[in-house]
């Protein structure tokens, strides 16, 4: 029992750890901010809702015949930037599944942030912001081996889920993953 205790804290700890990490190494872009006119962005991220864990939950369990791509990244983790085209291609390309877009991101920066940087980057898919503090709970919800580290995605249908704790390195390593679905 004090295994599984110590294992959950140490979950969490890496976590956080890897998240003052990944937002420490943002923080130090000094870069001027260019702006970019954006086109052909629809509206979807108009408003982006906030949920909890037992809000968001629902989300990630169907019994429809429906195929779902849930990615949980964040604008200040490097690689979930790079595969977010990737996302947006598989979508253009596969439109019979749906892809949901977990932010980690904190709600305070939704408007001031988040919505400039989906505009920016051409993000058309749904996003949601998952904000619920007990990381430590919700994490082992989603899968038990999973560490906390981001990108991290679900792909499902009602037959069966896959877990990826990684990046994507290219649209077809995301359509190889997503065929073992069938």
């Amino acid at each position: 029992m004090l295994k599984i205790k110590q294992s959950k804290y140490s979950k969490f700890s890496i976590f956080i750890l890897f998240f003052i990490f990944l937002l420490a190494t943002s923080c130090n872009n000094t870069t001027s901010e260019k702006k970019v006119e954006s086109t052909n962005v629809t509206d979807i991220n108009k408003e982006i809702p906030v949920y909890d864990f037992n809000e968001f939950e629902r989300l990630i369990y169907t019994e429809s015949d429906k195929t779902y791509l849930v990615n949980f990244w964040a604008m200040w983790c490097a690689p979930c930037v790079k595969e977010l085209p990737y996302i947006e291609k598989f979508a253009a390309k596969h439109p019979e599944v749906e892809v949901i877009l977990v932010s980690l991101d904190f709600p305070k920066g939704i408007e001031t942030k988040l919505k400039p940087f989906l505009k920016k980057n051409n993000i058309t898919q749904k996003v949601v912001l998952l904000d619920d503090a007990d990381a430590n709970a919700w994490i082992d919800k989603i899968d038990p081996n999973w560490s906390g580290a981001i990108p991290f995605t679900i792909m499902f249908n009602k037959n069966e889920r896959l877990f990826y704790e990684r990046s994507f390195e290219n649209l077809e390593d995301l359509e190889n993953q997503i065929k073992k679905l069938n």
